[in-house]
């Protein structure tokens, strides 16, 4: 698949798989491709070649349909509603959605229940956009650095529930900065770097030799910062 926008190839002939009812661990440095490569499996990009498919359909069929979830790092266009009433609007789009409350007690939405979405912390906004996520029960979810800005508790949290989405038979594809959440959850783990595949395995695989995860992504990944 290759992407290209404002002139840049984004995704340069980048292939993977995620297999169902595992999780999936996407990492690369900031600007890799991961969110690009996100949105062009839930139909938000088009790519420029290459396709995509998605629980055996193209993207937007999948999505469309209401078989894929996707829990976006930030979104605007949730500013002024409060997060009850939002996933209670979600859950009306869907034919047997998940009960409001008992999701919105596991994710501890229950205290800020009142709190408008833009007034809410980091980690609040991705509490309540990874409920939105899961609401519709879909098959696949795609978890867009799902613990960013959240506490250890709520983090540690996040990932049993990640853990009972794999157990449950979902499939689950995450970004992720944080080494130790991706050495936890993943069941494969795919490294990028400027819109290609760098690496991909096992944790115990890719940690075979003896060197942490975070060594094997430094030594197969270049730094966008310099000291």
């Amino acid at each position: 698949m290759v992407v290209r926008l404002g002139g840049r190839t984004v995704i340069d002939g980048l292939s993977l798989r995620a297999e169902p009812g595992r999780v999936t661990a996407l990492l690369g440095p900031n600007g890799a491709g991961k969110t690009t490569l996100i949105r062009c499996c839930t139909g938000i990009l088009t790519p420029d070649s290459g396709t995509v498919r998605i629980l055996g359909e193209d993207a937007a069929t999948a999505c469309a349909t209401g078989r894929v979830g996707m829990m976006p790092q930030t979104t605007g266009a949730w500013s002024g509603v409060k997060p009850l009433e939002l996933l209670h609007y979600l859950a009306s789009l869907h034919t047997h959605p998940l009960p409001i409350e008992p999701l919105a007690e596991r994710l501890g939405l229950d205290g800020f229940a009142s709190t408008p979405y833009r007034r809410l912390s980091g980690g609040q906004q991705q509490a309540v956009n990874l409920a939105g996520a899961l609401v519709g029960r879909p098959e696949l979810v795609f978890l867009d650095e799902p613990t960013a800005g959240m506490d250890p508790h709520s983090r540690r949290s996040v990932w049993a529930l990640v853990e009972d989405l794999r157990d449950a038979g979902v499939s689950v594809l995450l970004t992720t900065h944080l080494m130790d959440e991706a050495a936890t959850l993943a069941d494969r783990i795919w490294i990028i770097d400027h819109g290609r595949i760098a690496l991909s395995g096992t944790v115990g695989e890719l940690t075979a030799d003896g060197h942490s995860l975070e060594d094997v992504f430094l030594a197969n990944t270049d730094a966008r910062m310099h000291p």
